[in-house]
């Protein structure tokens, strides 16, 4: 799967694109273009792998429920967003499931700009395998990550559409360009990050 391929598709759909090798050299590029902000952060073990809370929290107030900031209306009503995805189609679509609603609100309204961070662990050569790669890969390993009794957490082998009152998977957003009203950068890594 080509990192390139999908940076073309993206910046086809109307996305700014920025492709980097290493988390360090995206995280530099976050770093430097996000400065005395309010920034919203999704949950995302990606960002996490970048530490990119300690570094944007030096001069922008960030507010993170990883960071022991609560779940509110601090992050949403933040300047700038920034999450992962939970899954990439080499053609351009971007998929992204939730529990809470907080990342998929985040990407769809309400910003002055939102960065979708994405791993190359994360593309998939379509659509389809996209949506699969975000319901059997990404959903099992975060249900896992928060110790939830579900199916897909207690086999880790792919969803199972539980009816579970701890399913971590209850929306789905598909991104096939960018919102209007709300400039998008999606920054790609050569690596494998988060799930």
């Amino acid at each position: 799967m080509e990192l390139k391929q999908a940076a073309e598709a993206l910046r086809q759909r109307g996305y700014e694109v920025c492709v980097f090798d290493t988390k360090e050299a995206a995280a530099d590029h976050l770093d430097a273009a996000v400065d005395g902000r309010t920034v919203g952060f999704g949950g995302s073990m990606t960002l996490e792998a970048m530490h990119l809370w300690e570094r944007l929290s030096a001069h922008n107030t960030v507010y993170s429920h990883l960071h022991g900031f609560p779940l509110g209306p601090e992050a949403a009503g933040a300047e700038i967003y920034i999450s992962s995805v939970n899954g990439l189609a080499e053609t351009g679509e971007i998929v992204n499931i939730d529990g809470i609603g907080n990342r998929a609100a985040g990407m769809l309204y309400g910003h002055k700009k939102v960065y979708l961070v994405v791993g190359r662990n994360k593309l998939a050569p379509t659509y389809d395998e996209a949506l699969r790669r975000a319901r059997n890969i990404a959903g099992p390993k975060n249900a896992q990550r928060k110790q939830m009794k579900t199916p897909c957490a207690v086999n880790g082998d792919r969803c199972y559409d539980c009816r579970s009152p701890e399913r971590i998977c209850r929306g789905l957003v598909v991104l096939w360009g960018p919102m209007m009203g709300m400039e998008t950068e999606i920054i790609l890594v050569d690596e494998d990050l988060g799930f």
